[in-house]
């Protein structure tokens, strides 16, 4: 063929392979690329129970401040109406939040835990293990070194209330060498029926260590408690349920659309029924006492005391051994000695 004619082919076939290109490409389907997955839920405790942490920080906060030098009574019911201002479940469930809160301080557990939170069917199976079973938590990376911190967190608390009450107790001898301490508690039905009324409300904390305990919870504040080396389990159920509540949190399943759920896991019915106790051995300590005095003992014993020992128990920690009085042999001798012998009757003469 000519090359004349072979050019003209080639601009006659040359477009119309280039639009046939053309066509094809338009018609074969464009690849879109996936879209990125959703970003992990960030690390969030609901502000209920932020609120349950700041009620049980402000009675151990003003429990724990009582001083032992009563002054009056007025002192003394003051200082009364402070030491039984606490409903005993709900301080049992402030207890576990603020050991939450705790768990969430500590950098290792919080991240062993965000491992899970990225994948979405991952997060959601992690969390329905832990309500389903709240010891699941346990098995999480980092969980010996939060429950250590808890412990420590919730012993220490516990130790000064215990401690505390044992001074108010003592004072209860100290104050009956004043005159005052003897004479009665005026309306004391009145205070016996306000004691059980301070028992019964419900606690509120305060605004400063609420929003304190809050920032705390997400990692922005440092809370500043007792630090404590890792402990491994079996833990108490106070603790266990604290390590629970920190994990969900840590996973972003522990706020407010989850709340209702997550409350379940604040109720530890040991310890409440220990607290419970403790009120009622109050209240009849209360019903019997006369002077002011024996106020400040049941203060001191069952109002502090007591309770403290519940929270030494819920921390599992050992609690306070406390050694009866026994005389020695040689003091009872020392009274014998000192004790007069009974003056002798003179005989009666019988009448003639």
């Amino acid at each position: 063929m000519p090359s004349v004619f072979r050019s003209r082919a080639a601009r006659l076939v040359l477009p119309a392979l280039l639009a046939a290109f053309v066509a094809a490409c338009a018609e074969s389907p464009k690849v879109v690329a996936p879209p990125p997955p959703p970003p992990a839920p960030v690390v969030q405790l609901s502000p209920r129970l932020v609120e349950l942490a700041s009620a049980y920080r402000l009675y151990v906060n003003n429990t724990t401040a009582i001083a032992p030098a009563f002054a009056d009574g007025e002192a003394i019911a003051a200082s009364l109406r402070t030491g039984v201002q606490y409903e005993p479940q709900q301080l049992a469930k402030g207890a576990i939040a603020y050991g939450a809160v705790v768990a969430l301080q500590d950098r290792a557990f919080v991240e062993g835990v965000r491992i899970y939170a990225k994948d979405a069917t991952q997060r959601r199976q992690v969390a329905y293990e832990i309500l389903k079973d709240p010891a699941y938590a346990v098995g999480l990376n980092g969980s010996a070194s939060a429950a250590g911190q808890i412990i420590a967190a919730l012993g220490g608390d516990a130790q000064r209330l215990y401690d505390n009450g044992k001074a108010v107790k003592q004072a209860a001898y100290d104050i009956q060498k004043q005159p005052w301490s003897k004479a009665d508690v005026p309306a004391r039905d009145v205070r016996l029926a306000n004691a059980k009324s301070l028992s019964a409300a419900a606690m509120t904390g305060s605004v400063d260590e609420t929003v304190r305990l809050q920032q705390a919870s997400s990692g922005a504040a440092v809370l500043g408690v007792p630090t404590g080396a890792a402990v491994a389990p079996p833990y108490t159920q106070t603790v266990v349920r604290a390590l629970a509540v920190a994990a969900l949190a840590a996973l972003g399943e522990a706020g407010d659309a989850n709340v209702n759920t997550v409350l379940g896991l604040v109720t530890e019915p040991n310890v409440g029924m220990c607290m419970n106790m403790s009120k009622l051995n109050l209240y009849q300590c209360l019903a019997v006492a006369r002077p002011h005095y024996e106020d400040v003992f049941c203060l001191g014993q069952h109002g502090m005391m007591d309770t403290g020992r519940c929270m030494i128990r819920a921390a599992g920690l050992p609690e306070p051994y406390e050694a009866r009085f026994i005389p020695s042999q040689e003091s009872i001798n020392k009274g014998m000695q000192t004790k007069k012998p009974p003056a002798k009757r003179k005989p009666v003469k019988k009448k003639s």
